[in-house]
C-alpha cells in the first residue's frame, strides 16, 4: 500500500477497533450491566477507547513490516451483573465481531453500487478488509480474544487444566499465534471480503 493508503488503513482500524469495544458495552449494558456505561465508555467518543500503546505505538511499529493491527482499550464488564449468566459473557464477545461484520457487510454495498471507476473503490475496499480482519482475528480462541470466551463457555468442567493454561499464557500464545499462525487466517479473511465486495 502507498503513503495514503496505510494511514488510512490505521485509521480504519482504530476506529473499527472502537465501534468494537463499543458493542462489547452496549451488549453488557443491555443485559444489565452498566459498568462500561458508568466507566464513561458508552460513547464512540474515540479519547475515550484510544490505548496509547495499542491504538498509537503498535501500528506505527508494525507499519514497516506491512502487518498492521490496532486496538482499543478493552470495555470493563462486570459478568456477575449480566441477567444471563450461562451465555452472558459470550454474547458480550461476539457483538465485537458481529459489529466489525456489520459494519463490512454495509461499506461492502456500498462498494458495489459504485461504479468501477470510482476512485472510492480502494477505501471502500479497505474498509470491508479492515474490519473482516477485526472479526476473523478476535474470534481466535486465545484470551484475551472473543473468541477465548465462547472456548470457555463450551469447555466442560473437566477441561479445567486447559482453561488455567490458556488464562495463565494467553498473551505468550496470542504473540506467538500473531507472528507464526496469523497466515492462516488469510483465506478465512480474504474468503469473506471476497463474499462481501463480490468480484470487483
Amino acid at each position: 500500500m502507498d503513503i495514503l493508503s496505510t494511514v488510512f488503513f490505521v485509521g480504519v482500524i482504530i476506529f473499527s477497533a472502537i465501534i468494537h469495544e463499543y458493542a462489547h458495552g452496549w451488549m453488557a449494558n443491555q443485559l444489565g450491566d452498566p459498568t462500561a456505561r458508568l466507566a464513561g465508555r458508552l460513547t464512540l467518543n474515540p479519547i475515550a477507547h484510544l490505548d496509547l500503546f495499542g491504538s498509537v505505538i503498535l501500528p506505527l511499529l508494525l507499519i514497516p513490516t506491512g502487518m498492521i493491527f490496532a486496538y482499543a482499550k478493552p470495555v470493563p464488564y462486570n459478568a456477575y451483573n449480566l441477567s444471563d449468566q450461562k451465555w452472558g459473557a459470550v454474547k458480550v464477545a461476539i457483538a465485537g465481531p458481529i459489529s466489525n461484520l456489520i459494519l463490512a457487510f454495509v461499506f461492502g454495498v456500498v462498494l458495489q453500487l459504485m461504479p468501477a471507476s470510482s476512485p472510492m473503490i480502494p477505501f471502500l475496499f479497505i474498509i470491508v478488509f479492515a474490519n473482516v480482519l477485526l472479526a476473523v482475528f478476535n474470534m481466535v480462541p486465545i484470551p484475551p480474544l472473543d473468541g477465548s470466551k465462547l472456548l470457555l463457555a463450551v469447555l466442560p468442567d473437566s477441561a479445567y487444566q486447559v482453561r488455567m493454561m490458556l488464562e495463565r499464557y494467553g498473551f505468550v500464545l496470542l504473540l506467538l499465534f500473531i507472528f507464526v499462525g496469523f497466515e492462516y487466517l488469510r483465506p478465512i479473511i480474504n474468503g469473506i471480503t471476497t463474499l462481501f465486495v463480490g468480484w470487483l
